[in-house]
């Protein structure tokens, strides 16, 4: 994968309080390629932040990984013919190619699958066993002969005893939203093979005793006032509704998935059956730090993850869609908390509502919207970056439009940015030369125009610090225009007519602008960002702490180039072919 930033253009000026930033976006399911509304829920906001704070000099590590155990893993990778660890790894390498076009800047993608996971889940479990905090249940499952398996609840199709829509799941009726068990089912059938020869049968299983904890856990909750509303609301309707926090399974009887094991030592009982999905997945976040490491990529990854090792000065948050949130503010710290061991703790957990899709939701099953893959096929990355970060689904859903992301690429990436960016140098190359001019000082105008940047830069920085993301967008966009108003009301063009010395310097004060927006922009537009920053001819992606230095960084003499157009306009024939081909024909 690319480099991270701050290995492609080294910031020279740090801030004077430097901080350790372990972040995580929710780890992608591998069963197929993910949309847009799946992007903008955990990764691509993730990646913002993570770029972010390393421009700022701090120490970053960012992990995400491929999620790669349970049922929807099994049945994908027979649908493909292929063994399901085959199938596993190759959708792990399509995975992380597109995060790759995309730009994200993970320091390692791991996999669910890896060995570190197995050994860590294991040692988990062990470890809460030993603590009282799971025991063992014998409980009632619906057997399908015909495919050979325990039926997960989702994978029982049947009629609604209460209202007699024909298609109810085995754990809920989509029309009425009864909650249900499998054997409350009219006629029920497996959803694999269709079969009806059913039959239910006692299996063993263990849960965690999440109820044991839920004092504690509500208490951590409580404590965490600055949390978004979203993500604590969630944590305590789970914590407080009906008859609160339940005990939860945390073994299958699956063939693909990790061993059910107390560290390295069998389990009595649990032969052949291995550890449910949501359990070992959350965890992956750290085995992905081992990974990191057994690839070279870093070291120590304890400092990281354990208190004991020096990660109580690390600020650890979790970017993820409100779906998630359940097992991240109670299942995953349950397991850590049950430990008694001294585990890094999430500081703060940033969650998202829904992207929908034009009038209705993305649809992997039918195809409606844009996947990641395909966006990439249409527009390069920062098309998507800009406008999925500008409409973030924070404080409600969102809904992508193809007549809204017509508009706002055309206006704030074609008309504002890019359209600044050219003038400028072109006009410089037409009347100056393609080097930045020596005469003129700068004025009342110029002192104008860098406190206005001063006092939204520093709005800017404030609003990635606390993580929000579409004030951060707007505030850039906001930016941006400051030098397209400084450029209209001058008018170079017309000064250089009267006084040649006066429209050199508004030309040198737009050349240091474009420097000055890559560096602003790199965690929303990093290609883009590079673009600007070589057509400049500099290295230096310095913050800009002193936004006055910053205005002077392109000394009189240095040399650029004019870049090609940094975006171009979306024609209306183009929104009406996408509209069209992604209204969901997708298989």
């Amino acid at each position: 994968m690319r480099p991270a930033p701050s290995l492609e253009r080294r910031n020279t000026s740090k801030d004077t309080h430097m901080a350790r930033h372990l972040i995580t976006s929710a780890i992608p399911y591998i069963n197929g390629i993910k949309h847009l509304g799946n992007l903008v829920g955990s990764q691509l906001p993730a990646d913002l932040y993570a770029r972010y704070l390393r421009q700022r000099g701090h120490e970053v590590l960012f992990l995400c990984a491929t999620d790669e155990h349970g049922t929807p893993a099994e049945l994908a990778a027979a649908k493909a013919g292929k063994p399901v660890a085959e199938y596993c790894a190759e959708m792990h390498s399509v995975q992380a190619d597109i995060a790759d076009g995309f730009g994200l800047s993970f320091d390692h993608f791991g996999r669910s699958s890896s060995p570190q996971n197995h050994a860590l889940t294991q040692q988990f479990a062990g470890r809460l066993a030993d603590m009282g905090l799971i025991r063992e249940v014998t409980e009632d499952m619906v057997y399908s002969n015909a495919d050979g398996r325990f039926l997960p609840d989702r994978y029982i199709e049947g009629t609604c005893p209460n209202c007699g829509f024909d298609s109810a799941r085995g754990d809920q009726c989509d029309n009425c939203t009864k909650q249900l068990d499998p054997t409350d089912l009219i006629d029920p059938r497996s959803t694999i093979s269709g079969s009806t020869d059913l039959e239910v049968r006692t299996t063993k299983h263990l849960y965690l005793r999440q109820s044991e904890l839920k004092d504690d856990l509500a208490a951590w909750i409580e404590s965490k006032t600055d949390w978004p509303v979203l993500t604590t609301s969630i944590a305590k309707k789970w914590l407080n509704d009906g008859d609160g926090l339940q005990d939860r399974g945390i073994t299958r009887d699956l063939d693909w998935g990790i061993p059910v094991k107390k560290g390295d030592a069998d389990w009595p009982g649990m032969e052949g059956k291995v550890f449910y999905v949501w359990f070992d997945a959350p965890i992956e976040y750290i085995a992905c730090a081992q990974e990191w490491e057994a690839a070279g990529k870093g070291t120590d990854w304890a400092r990281w993850w354990r208190t004991d090792k020096g990660a109580d000065d690390v600020t650890y948050t979790q970017f993820m869609g409100k779906d998630n949130v359940p097992f991240h503010t109670l299942s995953f710290p349950a397991t850590i908390k049950g430990t008694q061991e001294p585990w890094k703790l999430v500081d703060y957990i940033k969650s998202f509502n829904y992207l929908n899709y034009d009038g209705g939701q993305f649809s992997t099953s039918r195809g409606r919207g844009v996947f990641m893959d395909q966006a990439l096929e249409i527009l390069p990355a920062d098309y998507w970056r800009w406008w999925l970060l500008s409409h973030a689904p924070e404080s409600s859903d969102a809904e992508f439009t193809w007549e809204a992301f017509q508009t706002d690429v055309n206006k704030d990436l074609a008309d504002v940015l890019g359209n600044f960016v050219s003038r400028i140098t072109k006009f410089c190359r037409s009347k100056f030369g393609e080097a930045v001019p020596e005469a003129g000082t700068q004025g009342p105008d110029e002192e104008a125009l860098i406190a206005a940047l001063t006092t939204r830069i520093r709005a800017f920085e404030q609003h990635m610090d606390n993580r929000e993301v579409r004030k951060s967008a707007a505030e850039l966009r906001a930016i941006w225009v400051l030098g397209n108003e400084y450029l209209q009301e001058q008018a170079p063009w017309t000064t250089i007519k009267t006084d040649p010395d006066r429209a050199a310097m508004q030309v040198r004060t737009g050349l240091n602008l474009i420097r000055l927006y890559a560096v602003l922009s790199a965690a929303f537009i990093p290609d883009a960002s590079k673009t600007m920053l070589d057509a400049m001819q500099t290295d230096d992606a310095s913050w800009p702490n002193d936004v006055a230095a910053a205005m002077t960084a392109l000394r009189a003499g240095h040399a650029f180039t004019v870049p090609e157009n940094l975006f171009r306009k979306l024609t209306d024939d183009e929104r009406e072919e996408w509209a069209e081909r992604f209204a969901g024909t997708r298989d």
